[in-house]
């Protein structure tokens, strides 16, 4: 891959770092940093979150502290180890801030699934990859698929913020919605998806078709259908899978409810048995890792109608390579789009195919 600039991982280059290390974030992100570091030997030094979230707590063994206390205590020549995702824009401001002022990495841990989207991984699943870069259908896909999997071998930032486009550019010149779409929305959240795509058809759809398993997120969906939408609505309150089943949910009344070993027992739908024949020619599936099985549980639905589909491609480490795989296989003629929506990290990677 000629594309491929990065030679060193960011876990190698944070296992050799003599600067104090200090991380920029609490939560999940951080959780999962942290269990690396320990695997790997690497020391941190310091948290520090945001001024306004700064409360005099801990997380993780060490106090929570203001930037400029760190600064204080070991001055500017440290490592930022930023370890939470945001699209908002002034927080991706503040990170190009940081990337100007510090040395700064953004390692990359999966939202979904474990192990490590390192240069042991993307050796081992070159081909796969290669082939993937081969079917893509235009100049920017290739792009941010070159910029990404150099992001996620370094966690240097400004690989994603040189790639990133905003969402327009693709309704506009790839899905272009029409009046007439019949649009199934797996991993519908409180409705934004379908605001997006009836912002484009001025309003008009022939029928939509919403799965959302979360119970909060389902009433947020369901009080916008009420208030907003018309008829040949169906709201179901479950997953996106490949086949009808139960599973267990982690409720988190947010974008990255998930499934889970401990959490709510959840319906899952497959999306052919959801549709029973009916129609679909644009098909969003954003399933916090599940793609895959929700993939197959659409294939007869993507076999018959060829929907345009707009799919999440970053959950899982394999990803970037299983999903556009999947896809082609379940419908040779589709060309595929990569794009990459502001977001840090490498969050917002989609795959779009038409026909």
């Amino acid at each position: 891959m000629e594309f491929l600039h990065e030679t060193q991982s960011v876990w190698q280059r944070l296992q050799q770092e003599k600067r104090p290390i200090v991380l920029y974030g609490m939560g999940d992100g951080a959780d999962k940093i942290l269990h690396v570091f320990a695997e790997k030997n690497i020391q941190a030094s310091a948290v520090f979150a945001s001024d306004e979230f700064v409360r005099g707590h801990t997380f993780a063994g060490f106090r929570v502290q203001k930037l400029s206390e760190v600064v204080e205590q070991y001055g500017e020549d440290i490592v930022i180890v930023l370890s939470f995702a945001s699209q908002r824009p002034e927080l991706l401001a503040r990170f190009d801030e940081l990337n100007a002022r510090f040395a700064l990495v953004a390692p990359d841990v999966p939202v979904a699934g474990g192990g490590l989207f390192d240069l042991d991984y993307l050796n081992q699943h070159r081909q796969e990859l290669e082939r993937v870069y081969d079917w893509l259908a235009d100049d920017i896909s290739r792009k941010v698929f070159a910029n990404v999997l150099n992001f996620k071998i370094s966690g240097k930032i400004a690989y994603l913020r040189g790639c990133a486009t905003d969402k327009h550019e693709i309704f506009e010149q790839v899905l272009r919605p029409r009046p007439n779409e019949h649009f199934a929305d797996l991993g519908a959240y409180n409705g934004d998806t379908i605001r997006e795509l009836l912002h484009y058809t001025g309003g008009q759809y022939a029928s939509i078709t919403a799965l959302e398993p979360d119970r909060r997120n389902f009433r947020k969906l369901s009080q916008y259908a009420a208030e907003q939408l018309g008829d040949h609505v169906q709201l179901v309150q479950a997953g996106g899978w490949s086949e009808d089943t139960v599973l267990t949910f982690a409720a988190r009344a947010g974008r990255n409810s998930a499934l889970a070993q401990k959490g709510i027992e959840t319906p899952m739908r497959a999306l052919d048995r959801v549709l029973d024949g009916a129609p679909c020619t644009l098909l969003k599936l954003d399933v916090e890792g599940a793609e895959h099985q929700a993939l197959l549980g659409a294939q007869n639905t993507i076999r018959t109608y060829r929907p345009r589909i707009n799919l999440a491609c970053y959950h899982r480490n394999a990803d970037l390579f299983d999903l556009p795989t999947l896809v082609k296989e379940l419908c040779p003629d589709y060309r595929l789009y990569l794009r990459h929506h502001p977001y840090v990290p490498a969050w917002d990677v989609n795959l779009y195919a038409t026909v």
